[in-house]
């Protein structure tokens, strides 16, 4: 068994060999693959079209285009399940990975540098943006491994800052 997270609802999923259950229903439906990423599917004489787009294994989430919308899913298998239910973290969680631009703005102070240790809630750096200075925390313990912005850079929303 395990349970899929997609667009913020979670699904149980048990799978046998010959059969696909979600929540307690059988779901029925013919799949064919058409290339390594994509697959086609009918259900219930609908037609639909899944195409990989990517794949985190890290936080084993996927994101998928459905018949040309983009939806992310999550998955966690029996094990995640189980540490879940016991209250215990996986053991990547609390480690810092990246540091992304919550907004588009302008890159004023760099605070880190690489080989710099940092604790949860250590101010890394500070963006402007519509005028204002964002701080931006580290939201857990890490070892920066490389700034990868200037000072007075532009950035983009969602762009790689800093990596541990």
């Amino acid at each position: 068994m395990f349970s899929v997270t997609i667009q913020n609802e979670t699904f149980s999923v048990e799978k046998t060999e010959n059969l696909t259950e979600v929540n307690g229903k059988s779901l029925i439906w013919d799949l064919e693959w058409v290339s390594e990423r994509k697959i086609h599917l009918i259900r219930n004489n609908q037609s639909l079209e899944a195409e990989l787009i990517s794949f985190e294994k890290e936080t084993k989430t996927i994101q998928i285009r459905l018949n040309n919308k983009i939806a992310s899913i999550q998955i966690k298998d029996r094990f995640d399940l189980l540490l879940e239910k016991m209250g215990m973290n996986s053991s990547a969680a609390g480690l810092v990975k990246d540091i992304k631009a919550p907004m588009p703005g302008l890159i004023l102070e760099l605070k880190v540098k690489p080989g710099d240790e940092v604790k949860k809630g250590d101010v890394v750096l500070i963006l402007e943006a519509m005028k204002m200075e964002n701080i931006i925390k580290a939201p857990g313990d890490g070892l920066v491994k490389a700034v990868k912005v200037n000072l007075k850079q532009s950035v983009e929303k969602n762009q790689v800052l800093i990596q541990f």
